[in-house]
């Protein structure tokens, strides 16, 4: 006897309109009764031509994931899915899901994760819409999904027990196929599609050291199944590498305050010669070599300046794109190479239009985002694989690598200044007032450097004239300097004030030179401009990259 339709009566919550990344909420205001549901049913009912169609579902582990992921599974069949892929134990990092979307060719996918939020019953937890292209659902089916959630008068769901997701196999729920699946193998068959496996596994087996931290999060069985038994690393490569539900009491952020345990060994005696870390749900990267850090940034236009070394790239690039807080270090390769550079605004649903359109194949962000045409996510474990192939073709040193990069491209010096938890009231009269002096900006002299350009980034998608507004406030200097001020979408309580500062500097001999350093200036007169001490309390950032 097939399970009984449910159509439970509910009321709107007023609260649901997805950001950049979803909707992210503390996990005790998803377990109001009805939240989840609602905003599932959101979905669902914006939706159009799923009836018999494959959705795929999967998270990052994090505590609450299993349990929404009955939820869900429910709901979609009530709603008329014909079939849901979902990873074992209800694991599926962000990149892997969109790998699976692609290559089953389903309808599209919900993928629950706070990417690189903490996790735990007190903290936080995520989900989000991806299209059949694999990529997050654009702003446009967001709104939607948001209208839909402001009108909600009822969820469909069954009455049945919860399905066991531990091993792999298919069963049925209400007419619905469910078919539990590896997590680790569709991803790690297009990994060995684009990288040369084997010019790696020579270069672990000539003594090169690496060290992977997987932060007790998503990437952890992927790490182990790929560079430990593919490719031949050591056992114990990998650290932190089992997924906890609150990723072991830690906060799962690939940066340099967050992997203290990578970056300690990195810089102590006797480091590795190649460090990575990845997040929560494995879409974003740390890069490292001996007492050395890759910015974001530079990583990119590395990864596009080596790209015809990798197997999946040799063929060329089409293009480059990069948020618009990302430095200009991708432009200059582009300029080289002969191919467009787009500047979008900070969230990855705004590469895809240009993925799709086949006018982009490199994307990155400096929030530790790098990916490319492979998938329509931002992949953690990809860009360490990309770094590895191109060292092991190279034979040098991170470093190394970057070192050579500056001195033919010249170097961008970067830095980005994260201030969290600023109430929120404090954030929008800092980010008012200092919107409020833009336009009386240029031409004027700040500390020897003369104001080229101010304004308040808006963006024209150049596939399908959609645009975007609002999306950070910048102040350029006629030197090629520039300083942005972005508020943070990715939080769940208070705000997150993002500075960027950026200098383009030719001179090898200045190379060496720390960024803070470098930066002092574009620092005191980003202070002075914002009134940062002055309207946050705060006498430095939480956490400088």
């Amino acid at each position: 006897m097939s399970p009984t339709v449910k159509h439970v009566p509910t009321t709107p919550f007023d609260d649901q309109r997805p950001g950049t990344s979803g909707l992210r909420k503390k996990v005790r205001t998803f377990r109001q009764p009805g939240y989840l549901e609602n905003f599932v049913q959101s979905v669902f009912d914006s939706l159009e031509g799923f009836r018999g169609q494959t959705l795929v579902v999967g998270g990052d582990g994090r505590y609450w994931n299993l349990e929404a992921i009955q939820v869900i599974l429910r709901m979609a069949a009530a709603n008329g899915f014909g079939r849901v892929l979902v990873g074992r134990d209800g694991l599926l990092s962000t990149p892997a899901a969109s790998a699976v979307i692609r290559a089953h060719r389903a309808f599209g996918g919900l993928i629950l994760s706070a990417s690189h939020n903490p996790g735990g019953p007190d903290a936080d937890f995520g989900i989000k819409y991806n299209t059949g292209n694999g990529g997050p659902a654009p702003e446009k089916v967001t709104e939607a999904i948001y209208a839909a959630s402001r009108q909600i008068g009822e969820y469909r769901t069954l009455e049945a027990p919860d399905l066991d997701l531990s091993r792999p196999g298919a069963t049925e729920l209400g007419g619905m196929q469910v078919e539990v699946i590896d997590p680790v193998a569709d991803y790690a068959a297009l990994m060995e599609r684009l990288f040369d496996f084997g010019a790696i596994s020579g270069l672990l087996a000539s003594g090169f050291r690496i060290r992977f931290d997987a932060m007790h999060a998503i990437t952890g069985p992927y790490a182990h199944a790929i560079l430990e038994q593919r490719l031949g690393a050591p056992a114990g490569t990998v650290i932190n590498g089992t997924p906890l539900p609150d990723f072991g009491g830690g906060h799962p952020d690939p940066n340099l305050t967050y992997a203290h345990d990578l970056v300690e060994e990195m810089y102590g005696p006797d480091a590795p010669d190649f460090g990575a870390a990845s997040d929560g749900d494995g879409d974003r990267n740390m890069i490292l070599g001996r007492g050395f850090f890759v910015t974001p940034s530079d990583s990119l236009a590395v990864l596009a300046a080596n790209a015809r070394l990798v197997p999946g790239y040799a063929g060329g690039l089409k293009g480059i794109a990069r948020s618009m807080p990302t430095s200009q270090a991708a432009d200059r390769v582009a300029e080289k190479l002969g191919i467009p550079c787009f500047e979008t605004p900070t969230g990855w649903k705004f590469f895809g239009n240009l993925l799709d359109a086949g006018r982009a194949t490199l994307c990155g962000e400096e929030s530790f985002g790098t990916g490319s045409d492979h998938v329509r996510e931002k992949d953690g474990l990809w860009a360490v694989l990309f770094w590895l192939n191109i060292l092991a073709v190279r034979r040098e040193g991170v470093e190394a690598v970057v070192r050579t990069h500056w001195a033919e491209f010249g170097r961008n010096v970067y830095s980005r200044h994260d201030y969290e938890g600023i109430p929120a009231e404090a954030a929008s009269g800092l980010m008012a007032h200092l919107r409020a002096r833009l336009a009386a900006l240029p031409g004027t002299d700040l500390d020897g450097n003369r104001v080229a350009y101010a304004d308040d980034f808006g963006y024209t998608d150049p596939v399908d004239g959609s645009t975007s507004s609002g999306q950070g406030l910048r102040v350029g200097f006629e030197d090629g300097s520039r300083i942005v001020f972005r508020l943070s979408g990715t939080g769940t309580e208070g705000a997150t004030l993002r500075v960027y500062l950026e200098r383009f500097d030719p001179d090898t001999d200045r190379h060496h030179l720390d960024a803070q350093e470098a930066l002092a200036d574009l620092i005191h007169i980003a202070d002075g401009l914002a009134e940062i001490r002055a309207r946050t309390g705060r006498e430095a950032p939480d956490v400088i990259t």
